[in-house]
Formats: structure tokens, sequence, C-alpha cells
């Protein structure tokens, strides 16, 4: 028997349009869970306020000083260097910050200091468990650290002690136990033997808690060197910023004098270095010539007490004054030709000795400079070596300069050797002539001629020598490093971290919830809105039901009004509608993808909904599986029904229940359970049935199982003029639609109208807020909107 099929209108009343959400919905779906809000804001700011009690504060501790580039002072042209670009401030920094940061130069700052030991003492209720404080004493310790000797490793090795008075303590062992003790006792424990010495201060720390955290001073030097950081502060300038952090503001500031201090008294060391090679090179000669002289004079007044000479002729006095003059320049000329030989044999050996020639007599100021240069590079070389093997890459720049300048060196030696030379030959003949002529004064003249040239010659050279060593004994005496400081160690108020801290904490304590509350709906495969339904089928949302925790089996009653009980009677008047305006005989299928969507309650409240509107209503108890429609209303499950009827058991009269006295909806039950209630749904008897009831009851609601887990559904939709199918918000998957999308577009089901069921608004974000206070007389508390149900809020 066919049924009638009433087509959708054009015109459907609550059709669910496509829209953005708003920020209002946005906000809203966030508030709902403000539970989750609270809870995360007092755990962040909870621990702001535990970090902010345990926080120290970290003083940035910051210096300045200028490096001078000693090339530049001693070439005034300065052109021979900065062509090659030997004194480019890039270079000069990178190799005066290595030196700064050298391992040498940190490890005295660590030993002077006696950084390696730390003072912490246990301080109010937010230090550590463990006894280590908060609060780094440094040189306010009331005792101090003396390591006797040492016999082991030091690193992570403390010690525990609580001040008794001035003159013991309790000392706490590493098993726990504790021990009376004296200070400077004398103690051995792993790491070595060591005591503790009191200081004027003891008493200021009575009863207190310290602890000496001790470690390897090699150690303690690597962090340092990490931590220090020192930079050009232009790249014009040669000014070099130095910066630490340190929790200790005197600490640091000890650190970066001491640094500074360590680094001028190295750089003055290396500048006199290569003069002290000239004082001893000097004094050297000095002392073989003062022999030599002391010998020459007493030659001078043996031979002339022997010869009975006391006076030479006019002639023979110019003669031994030109051939002394002469030798004076010859004996110049020879040093300078020393000089030279001893550079130039340096330079060609390849040496890297800090053992540079001097170029003392030598009046070439650029090979002074280019000397002077080498030195410098030299040291800065070596210095770099005692942090870092040659092969380090490191060293390329640095060696690419010492090569430059040695060959620079190299060809200002062979120039000044070769004009020397050439002065020496002249200076030569010279003597040559002046000896011809004296060989014509007597014999016993010539003698006396020839030993006071000797003589005067080893006092000329004498003198000569004894005055640049004057020279270079006040410039070692009075030579100090050109560097210059510009600030010394200082530190600002550090910037008070609270308020930072609590924004910080109440930003994450927001970020939080909505990142899990967003997450959540991201990540979520069940259909939240209208919007999730639009985007894969086709098909209108004709009723949206409100979730109700408290809701009964049968919500909607005749003096019930409640946002459920009117979004019902809205249902019920769509469905004069759906139906074409039809006013009897009108079928209506109930069912839904899954169980436990709420297809049975809306289907017997949707049909209590329409007997209020005094429609005669039978609803049909079709899901023979697991009917819940007769329980819903109180009725007996045990009443003969549709498979009594069906496997003609029964007849009409036999099968059908008032609901209530004096009502229009009636029930037909599923009746007994059966094996094959498919097979008995396809029975001809069941079209039948339902044609009569057309002619008796105004509206026919079939509540049917779920159309994804069984058939029964498309059987039952042939039978039908309307399908309403139920989606629950939350529950139902997304991946259903598809298999709606594929009922519908294979006609199994045809007249589809989806009913929203379970919407909890606020809670995702979706539409408005159901309020029974519009339809209810009864006085609730205001508070219910804001802690009602509240487990579903987190």
């Amino acid at each position: 028997m066919s049924t009638q099929q009433a087509q959708f209108t054009t015109y459907i009343i609550g059709e669910t349009k496509k829209s953005d959400e708003n920020w209002k919905e946005i906000l809203g779906r966030y508030l709902f869970h403000w539970p989750l809000f609270l809870i995360a804001l007092v755990f962040t700011i909870a621990l702001a306020f535990v970090y902010l009690k345990r926080y120290k504060p970290v003083y940035d501790i910051k210096a300045t000083l200028i490096v001078k580039d000693d090339s530049k002072s001693t070439n005034s042209k300065g052109q021979p260097l900065d062509d090659i670009g030997l004194t480019n401030n890039a270079q000069l920094i990178d190799n005066e910050i290595k030196v700064l940061k050298s391992r040498q130069l940190v490890n005295e700052i660590v030993n002077d200091l006696g950084l390696w030991v730390t003072y912490y003492r246990k301080d109010g209720l937010f230090s550590n468990s463990d006894g280590l404080a908060t609060l780094d004493m440094y040189k306010d310790a009331p005792v101090k650290f003396v390591l006797l000797k040492k016999t082991g490793k030091l690193d992570n090795e403390g010690v525990k002690i609580r001040i008794i008075d001035a003159k013991s303590f309790t000392l706490y062992l590493p098993d726990k136990s504790t021990k009376i003790a004296s200070f400077n006792e004398v103690f051995t424990n792993s790491f070595g033997t060591w005591k503790l010495i009191p200081s004027r201060n003891i008493l200021q720390s009575k009863d207190k808690i310290l602890f000496m955290a001790i470690s390897e001073p090699e150690t303690k030097t690597l962090e340092l060197q990490q931590s220090i950081d020192a930079s050009l502060s232009s790249k014009l300038g040669t000014a070099i910023d130095l910066t630490v952090s340190d929790i200790n503001d005197k600490r640091g500031r000890d650190i970066l004098n001491g640094l500074i201090s360590g680094y001028y008294a190295s750089s003055s060391d290396e500048k006199n270095r290569e003069l002290k090679n000239t004082l001893d090179f000097l004094d050297q000669r000095l002392a073989s010539l003062n022999g030599d002289l002391s010998t020459a004079e007493s030659g001078i007044e043996n031979f002339k007490s022997s010869k009975g000479l006391t006076d030479i002729s006019s002639q023979t006095k110019i003669s031994l004054e030109n051939l002394q003059a002469n030798d004076a320049k010859l004996n110049e000329a020879n040093l300078q030709l020393s000089v030279i030989n001893g550079i130039e044999s340096y330079v060609n050996s390849g040496a890297n000795s800090n053992k540079i020639p001097s170029a003392i007599g030598i009046s070439d100021a650029a090979l002074s400079s280019s000397i002077e240069k080498l030195a410098n590079l030299q040291l800065t070389h070596d210095k770099m070596a005692a942090d870092m093997p040659e092969s380090n890459p490191e060293f390329d720049p640095i060696n690419r300069q010492i090569k430059t300048t040695r060959a620079m060196i190299k060809e200002s030696v062979k120039n000044i050797k070769s004009n020397l030379l050439d002065t020496r030959n002249k200076l030569q003949s010279y003597n040559n002539k002046f000896e011809s002529s004296i060989r014509d004064i007597p014999t016993d003249e010539r003698q006396f001629v020839n030993i006071k040239r000797q003589q005067s010659s080893k006092e000329n050279t004498y003198t000569y020598l004894l005055q640049k060593r004057e020279e270079v004994a006040v410039k070692y005496a009075s030579n100090l490093s050109n560097n210059r400081i510009v600030d010394n160690a200082y530190s600002e108020e550090p910037k008070d971290p609270k308020a930072l801290t609590y924004v910080i904490a109440f930003v994450f304590g927001l970020g939080l919830p909505i990142g899990v509350i967003y997450g959540r709906g991201a990540l979520s495969t069940k259909i939240i809105s209208a919007q999730d339904i639009s985007d894969v089928v086709e098909i209108p949302v004709v009723g949206e039901l409100p979730y109700e925790k408290s809701a009964e089996s049968t919500t909607i009653t005749s003096n019930k009004q409640n946002a459920i009980s009117e979004e019902l009677r809205a249902l019920r008047i769509k469905l004069h509608y759906l139906h074409g305006k039809r006013e009897t005989g009108r079928v209506t299928l109930v069912t839904s993808s899954v169980s436990k969507e709420g297809k049975s309650f809306i289907s017997a409240n949707i049909s209590k909904a329409l007997s209020l509107a005094f429609k005669k209503t039978v609803i049909l108890e079709l899901d023979m599986r697991k009917p819940k429609v007769a329980e819903y209303f109180g009725l007996s499950a045990t009443h003969k029904g549709l498979s009594e009827y069906l496997n003609g058991k029964a007849n009409i009269a036999d099968i059908i229940q008032q609901v209530d006295k004096n009502s229009n909806l009636s029930l037909i039950s599923c009746g007994s359970i059966v094996d094959n209630p498919s097979e008995l749904l396809e029975k001809r008897e069941l079209a039948k049935l339902i044609d009569k009831l057309k002619e008796d009851f105004d509206d026919i609601i079939i509540d049917s199982p779920p159309a994804h887990l069984v058939p029964d559904a498309i059987i039952l939709s042939r039978l039908s003029d309307l399908t309403l199918y139920v989606v629950r918000q939350g529950y139902t998957d997304k991946k259903e639609l598809q298999f709606l999308k594929q009922l519908q577009n294979q006609s199994q089901i045809n007249n589809i109208g989806i009913v929203f069921n379970s919407l909890q608004r606020v809670k995702y974000g979706y539409g408005y807020q159901y309020d029974d206070s519009y339809y209810s007389n009864n006085n609730s508390s205001f508070l219910k909107p804001v802690f009602g149900d509240f487990k579903s809020r987190f």
C-alpha cells in the first residue's frame, strides 16, 4: 500500500542559515567554563608568588675601557701599516677581547677573589629544602673556607654548618649525622684537608645554616669565561664594553675591576718585555767594554812611563783627533750593523719567540714601528696559545699579520744594511788615509797614537751605549699602559619583576584554559553547531532542543513552561508546514544514527505536544530491539503490541493503549521482543495498520531504531511522510553526517528534517543561551546561570 509523500515547501520555518560566529558567542563559550579559568588563574598566580619569594634579582654589571693602538702612536704617518690593514680596529679589539677573556687572566680573578667557593645562608620561608639558601653572601660570609691540601676533585662538593657561637659550629656530615666542631679545626674528607676561619661578623649569623658550594677553580674559570661579555662599543673606535651578570652586584663589580686591573698589568708587562731585552743587551755590551776600556787606559799609562813620553806634536794631535772622530762613526756603523744582523737572523729563522731582537741605535722609524708591532702581535699570539691549540682557525688572522710584518721588517733590514755597509766602507777608507799620515811620525808617537786610538774608540762606544741605556731605563721605569678606563665597574638597580611576573602569570592563567577549550573543540570529531551539519548535508535543521539535565521522560505538559517545552511546541508548529499543511493522517518517522541521541525522548514528547494541541495522536513503538516509549509513559511493557498484531495474534483494538484519561494520545507498544524485527516490519499488515490509523488519527509518530545500526528505519521510511533525523550536540560523530548524506543521495530516506538535540549553547559557543526564567513564574536563584550544572563547565 502506498502512502502519500508530502514534499517540503520552499518556505520552511526556522531553517538554520549559515552565519559566522560572532564575538559574543565565542566569549560565551569560554565564559561557560569559568571554573577552569578560576583554577588556572589561582594556580599560575600562586606559582608567581612562590617564584617571586624565591627570586633573587640579577644585576648587570658593566665597565668600559679604551684600548690604544700602539702601532699608530709609534708611526705617526701610519701609512705603511694602514695600507695593509694592520691597524684595523675590529682586528685590534678582537685580539684584545681574547686577551681579556683568556683563561690565564680569568683564572687569576677566580683565585684572587676565591670564586671557587660560594657561601649561602638559609634564610626565610622560601629557601630550598636542602638548606641551599637564596642568600648569596660572598664577602659578607661569616666564615672563610681554607683548603689546606687537595686530594680529590672539588666539583659538586659542599660543606654545611650551623653556627653555634664565635668558637664552634655544627657540622652536617655526608651520612646525615652531625658533629660539634671548632673553628680553625682541621678536617679531612674525600676532596682534601680544610678548615673554617671565623670572620668578625660571625655572631650576626648565630643559629643560621650556612652552605659552602665548592668547585674546581678550572671549572669556575670556564663558567666565568662564558659569562663575561666583551664587545666593541663602536666600529669607529677602540672602546670595549665589558658586561657580567651576577646576583651579587659587589662580586660582579669585583670581577670586572679585577679583570681590568689584571689586563692593564699584563699590558704593561708586555710593553716592558721588549725594553727589558734591550737593557739586557746593553748591559752585556757595557760590561764587556768596561773591562776593555780599563785595560786600554792602563796600557796608555804604562807606555808613556816606559818611553818617557810626556807629550806629542801638534800635527800628531790633529791626526789622532781626526782618526778618533772617524773611528767613533765607524764604531756606530758597526754597532748598527750588529743590531741589523741580529734582526735579520731572527726574521730569517722564522722563530715565533718572544725574544725579539732590540732595534737600539737604529734611527729608521718604520723599522722600529714594525718591530714593536711584531712584538705586540707575538705577545697576543702567545696569550691565545695559552687558551687554545695552534690549529684553531682563530689563529689565522694574527698569523697572517705576523707573516706580513716579518716581510716588512725583512725588506727594511735589507735596505738599511745596504746603506750601513756603504757608510762603513767610506769610513774605513777615511781611516786608511788617516793611518797613512800617521806612519810619517816618529815611532814612539805612532805607537802612542795607536794605543790612544784604541782607548778612545772603546771610550766613545762605552759612552754611546751608556747614554742609550739611560734612555731605555727611563722609558722602562715610566712605561705605563696606554689603555684608559672610561667607566669603572658599576651596576644599576635591577628592574622589579613583580608586575611583569604577575602579568605573565595572568596571561598564562587565561591562555591555558583558552588553549584547552580551543584545542578540545578543534580536535573534536563531534557535531557542535548547525554549521557543522550544513557543511556536509543540504538538509534543514527544523528544530533545536536545549539540553535539560533534569529532563523527565515526558518533559512537556499542559501547564509546564520552560525552554525545552517551548522548543517542542515550536517543532509541533513546524510539523504543520512540513506536512504541507495537512491536518490529518500525517505520518512522522523519528530516527537517528546511533543510540542515545534522544530519538525516543523526542518521539514521546513531540507526540505529547501534538496531543496537547488537540491533535489525536498515536505513537508506534517500532524500535523492537530496545523499546523505551512505553516506559517513558509509565505503561506496561508486556501489553500486547505490534509484534502480536503483525503475527496475527491480536487486532487493532487489542494493541492500542490510552496514555492518559481524557487524553488525545495513544500508544501502540512493540509487544513481545522478537528475533526477526526487520522481517516483521516488511509485512503488508504494517502498511495496512498505518492506513487504518490515518483514518482515525491526525498524527502518527513512529519511533524507529537507529538508522546506521539496523535497516528498520529505511523500511519504515517508505511508510512515512516525513523523517525527523535526531543529531545530538557533542555526542553525534561528524562521520555520521556522511552516512546521512548517502541515505539522501540514494533516496533511501526522503523528506528529511534534522532535529538538533541537547544544545548547550554557551558551553559550545553556539547560538544564544536558553533561559527558563522567561517561561516560568518560579523564582529560581540568580546564581543558577553561573553555578548551574557545575560539572559540565570543566
